[in-house]
């Protein structure tokens, strides 16, 4: 079976995470497809496909004689669509042989070189895209059709492998994908979570990252009476905003450009929140951007009074490329299969996080590889048959070379 005939059964299966549930998996619903995705890897082979408490899924094929000392390789891919934009009643839609014109998918939804210049060199493919009113959900479920048809390939062709892990997570998108996977169990050397863009990306370095919420205490006094008395708490929020640098936002950075994110603000007089997500490829910068938080508290309190203000940072995951470095021969491995794919592989900062990044700092170098998938999280999102069998060619490859 092809990759992207999986890929239409995983689509349709409402498997959005929850950001602001604790518990893993954040939604039940994600079990619908783990519970599939067990069933179908028993049929293609994998006998000890399991779900776990949380929403894990894992499976192995073991070495064929005479590798049974190669390196173990793994592969994972996330079960959950983000919350960003629905992920409930999707319905993908092929066009056969696209002009590489601009396409109207539905419901306002138009894709044109304007925004996506990309979409020229599809010409001639077979483009799915969503109807306009969801998400695709090619971020992950993409991924998880690629490894699929990986290991069916694999199987079913008797290519000689060393030992084969794969495990499908859940609540990437809410940051919590890998904090639950058992390492020990999954019992890979390395792996590659496949999880990224265009089909010739590699990715090994991502943002440091974290979150900063100020809280801000004010007094609140008739207005008519206020002078010398009032601590407008949201006012205070604002100037918290302007003593940032204007020009490190996410509208003004690319590449390893950092940034300051406002992601909420809210409050009155009284009581005021506003909040920021921080990020940065160098160490030694993001390091910078937190002092400045702080900074920014102290200053505030020295103004308004002690404990005006109350910032709390939370570290979220760390650039993975300081782990990566000591095993490169995994990132040459994939760029090799890449190259033997026609294509010239696209080496490429993550502007954001990747469950890698977190299973690299338990242990387990893990690059991110493309899936063949363009503008994730909403409507627009889209990808082609031909990527997606081309990304199952270079995991059969990796397969083959890592021996």
């Amino acid at each position: 079976m092809r990759a992207y005939e999986r890929f239409f059964k995983y689509v349709v299966i409402h498997t959005t995470s929850d950001e602001d549930v604790e518990k893993t998996p954040s939604t039940d619903r994600q079990f619908d497809l783990a519970r599939l995705l067990e069933a179908e890897m028993k049929e293609i082979g994998i006998s000890d496909a399991c779900v776990d408490e949380h929403c894990y899924v894992t499976g192995h094929i073991p070495a064929t004689e005479g590798f049974e000392d190669a390196p173990k390789i793994g592969f994972i891919a996330h079960l959950d669509t983000a919350p960003d934009s629905s992920g409930e009643n999707v319905k993908p839609v092929i066009h056969e042989d696209y002009d590489g014109n601009t396409l109207n998918i539905g419901n306002g939804i138009t894709l044109s070189q304007e925004l996506f210049p990309h979409i020229k060199d599809l010409k001639g493919k077979t483009l799915i895209t969503t109807d306009g009113s969801t998400l695709l959900g090619a971020d992950n479920k993409a991924g998880i059709a690629e490894i699929m048809a990986m290991a069916e390939t694999i199987i079913k062709d008797e290519i000689p492998h060393g030992r084969i892990c794969i495990a499908f997570t859940p609540d990437e998108e809410i940051g919590h994908g890998a904090e639950l996977l058992d390492l020990e169990r999954f019992g890979a050397d390395f792996a590659y979570t496949v999880d990224g863009g265009p089909e010739n990306e590699i990715e090994y370095e991502n943002f440091n990252a974290a979150k900063a919420v100020y809280k801000i205490k004010g007094i609140s006094v008739h207005p008519g009476e206020a002078k010398n008395r009032m601590v407008n708490a949201g006012l205070i929020a604002c100037e918290i905003a302007s003593m940032l640098p204007p020009a490190e936002t996410p509208a003004h950075t690319e590449d390893r450009e950092g940034f300051y994110h406002l992601t909420d603000i809210k409050g009155d007089v009284e009581n005021a929140e506003i909040a920021y997500i921080v990020r940065d490829h160098d160490a030694g910068l993001f390091g910078a951007k937190l002092e400045t938080l702080k900074m920014i508290e102290k200053t505030l309190n020295e103004k308004y009074g002690p404990e005006t203000v109350t910032l709390t940072i939370t570290e979220q995951y760390r650039n993975m490329i300081e782990k990566i470095l000591p095993h490169m021969h995994i990132v040459e491995t994939a760029k090799a299969c890449i190259k033997a794919q026609g294509l010239e592989p696209l080496d490429v900062p993550v502007r954001g996080g990747t469950d890698g990044a977190r299973l690299s700092f338990r242990g387990l170098p893990c690059p991110n590889l493309g899936t063949g998938g363009y503008a994730f999280h909403g409507p627009y999102e889209h990808i082609t048959a031909e990527g997606m069998d081309t990304v199952v060619n270079i995991l059969c490859s990796i397969v083959q070379r890592i021996n």
